[in-house]
């Protein structure tokens, strides 16, 4: 059955100038001519570096200065395994590697990028404004756990009117399983999920479906296990810091800063990924006197990519607006922000749970939210309780409510649970269902996990594949998680009850069961999901294109009831929303009434309308 916004934007035009998929980068094994390959690293702690190609044949490498060493080698072809040699015999893999013949441990394989025949090369991508988001895992997302196998699935998200598919990391990391998050070879496509050309399948499929995909690149650090880069060239990484989870890259390093800005160019020419999603920015420390990292890979990524639609989105816990400011050429280098204050208060409102940081957003949650809506951010400079009154955030109001990627749920806020349980598995399942209506309605970009547009109440819990010894070193990060996602003194946690994040079956029981979307339960619920997506499409979008700022405004403060205006220049959103078990009224709308939830939710008085409990509803209308 052919998808209800397949028509939307399919882009099947000419393909554009300079369509190679193919990206020169500086580190790496890079095809010359036929049989003729270069071979490149940056190991300036080393006095030599040797190559080994299919396992034997060492070569010496040649000093290319500044710590540089190549070598260009005949008579090697696609699918060659190499390795570098360290003077110590110590064998490592390429750390620009594009493919291991297994893991992290492996030797690395020479790839032709030119190889994969692109069904849909004239794709140009879609606006930002039509976006509707699907997070997923590819280890989890199917019981293959395979690029292919989750290509299979795209069609249904399509017919759901789903647009954007986000991908998870997908570098290769140290182990068989595991989140992504812990990236070593930032250039491979971790081979449980396939190889680079299978991963170019599944990002074609979702092109030919008229969806984006959009990839959560890790650049504030490097994974622990399987990071050799430390081995010959430690420079790469900032000794006067680190991060919670590995070694933080240093940008100051012109080597370094070319790997990880390369790098994002690599994903969006030669994969034809339609935008990155930067995982945790705030973790980002510029050098004095260099262009910031983010100043410099937003301009490269829109000088590089004329003609087509390509979107850089941020993680950012401080709440800052600078990366999504209008440029002086009319253009924002970065689309959004992932906005953690619309979960967190949604959250609280939905379960009632205060501890961790949900307490920052537990006095007066409904009024949070309201200006969450309306606003962007709920901290825009104000004091917060968990960092000891320290002041979080700017202003937002000024940013379109496409700067703001808003979820009910993700893989951190379900994942980092003690037992990764799922929102309908905390809350009153009414209420959810009128926060996905509120997700979907308002005019800020809305992201869902997968397995939530069919009601999913199956874990996803944190897993990994590490070193037996460190295993007890997992138990007690997952507790320092636990405690800090929702379970403190109220939801007490003892290590001894916490699902064993190396365990096999950890992983197992997080892959998604699919059998639950053809349920009478799920079907209905992806029919209630994707007739507030139909909404956003007719009725949203048409307003939201052009739109410069939020320009929210809040109608009502009752406990419990959402009164909101959106004024654009094409016209005006009215969003009512009653979040408790009793009818209320709310103030009245000027348009026409085009959606609402349940079917009789709405019944018109004086000056007002009454809602029914959990019921919302939305209004449009366009000026003139």
């Amino acid at each position: 059955m052919e998808g209800r916004h397949q028509n939307a934007r399919q882009a099947k035009a000419e393909a554009f100038p300079g369509d190679k998929r193919s990206f020169r980068k500086s580190w790496g094994a890079e095809i010359i001519s036929q049989g003729e390959v270069r071979f490149r690293i940056w190991a300036p702690s080393s006095a030599g570096m040797r190559l080994r190609i299919e396992g034997r044949d060492d070569r010496q490498m040649t000093p290319a200065g500044d710590g540089w060493f190549e070598l260009v080698v005949h008579g090697v072809y696609p699918g060659a395994r190499y390795s570098f040699v360290l003077p110590d015999q110590k064998t490592v893999p390429d750390p620009a590697s594009r493919a291991q013949v297994s893991g992290t441990e492996s030797p690395s394989l020479v790839v032709d990028p030119l190889a994969y025949a692109w069904k849909n090369s004239g794709w140009r991508g879609r606006p930002w404004h039509e976006a509707v988001f699907y997070e997923l895992h590819v280890g989890t997302f199917t019981a293959e756990g395979t690029f292919r196998a989750a290509a299979e699935r795209l069609q249904e998200l399509a017919e759901l009117g789903i647009t954007a598919i986000e991908l998870m990391p997908v570098a290769a990391f140290y182990g068989e399983r595991g989140w992504g998050y812990d990236g070593v070879l930032q250039y491979a496509p971790h081979t449980a999920y396939g190889d680079p050309d299978d991963m170019k399948h599944f990002i074609d499929t979702a092109h030919g479906l008229g969806m984006m995909v959009v990839l959560d690149v890790v650049y504030n650090h490097f994974g622990i296990y399987g990071n050799y880069l430390t081995h010959y060239a430690p420079d790469f990484f900032d000794p006067e810091r680190g991060t919670p989870w590995g070694p933080a890259p240093d940008f100051g390093r012109q080597p370094t800063r070319d790997f990880v800005l390369e790098n994002a160019l690599y994903w969006l020419e030669e994969f034809f990924i339609d935008g990155l999603r930067l995982d945790a920015i705030d973790h980002f420390v510029d050098k004095p006197g260099r262009t910031p990292l983010l100043t410099e890979l937003g301009t490269r990524v829109a000088a590089s990519f004329p003609g087509r639609e390509i979107h850089l989105i941020i993680e950012d816990a401080r709440n800052v607006t600078g990366p999504m400011e209008l440029q002086s050429d009319g253009t924002r280098r970065f689309v959004a922000k992932w906005n953690d204050d619309f979960h967190h208060v949604a959250h609280v409102i939905a379960t009632g749970e205060t501890a961790g940081y949900y307490l920052d957003f537990s006095a007066d949650p409904f009024r949070l939210l309201r200006r969450s809506l309306a606003e962007g951010f709920v901290y825009q400079g104000e004091p917060r309780p968990t960092l000891d009154g320290k002041t979080v955030g700017e202003p937002s109001g000024h940013l379109p409510p496409s700067a703001f990627v808003n979820f009910l749920q993700n893989h951190d806020q379900i994942g980092n649970r003690a037992f990764g349980e799922r929102l309908r598995s905390t809350a009153d399942p009414r209420l959810v269902d009128a926060l996905m209506a509120v997700l979907l309605l308002s005019p800020q970009i809305p992201l869902l996990f997968m397995g939530e547009e069919f009601a999913c109440e199956q874990p996803f819990v944190f897993f990994c594949d590490h070193p037996r010894e460190v295993h007890e070193a997992d138990y007690q990060g997952r507790l320092r998680e636990a405690r800090n996602f929702g379970h403190g003194s109220e939801h007490a946690v003892d290590i001894e009850g916490l699902p064993d994040p190396n365990d096999r079956k950890t992983f197992e029981t997080s892959k998604l069961d699919w059998a639950a979307a053809v349920t009478p339960k799920g079907r209905a619920y992806r029919a209630f999901v994707g007739d507030l997506v139909e909404a956003r499409r007719r009725f949203v979008w048409p307003l939201t294109a052009r739109a410069t700022e939020m320009g929210g405004r809040i109608l009502t403060q009752k406990d419990g009831l959402i009164a909101i205006d959106w004024v654009f220049d094409e016209g005006k959103l009215e969003l009512r929303a009653n979040l408790t078990g009793s009818s209320s009224e709310v103030p009245a709308v000027d348009g026409r009434i085009v959606h609402r939830w349940p079917k009789d939710a709405t019944m018109a008085r004086t000056g007002a309308l009454e809602l029914a409990p959990y019921a919302v509803c939305l209004a449009a209308g366009r000026h003139g």
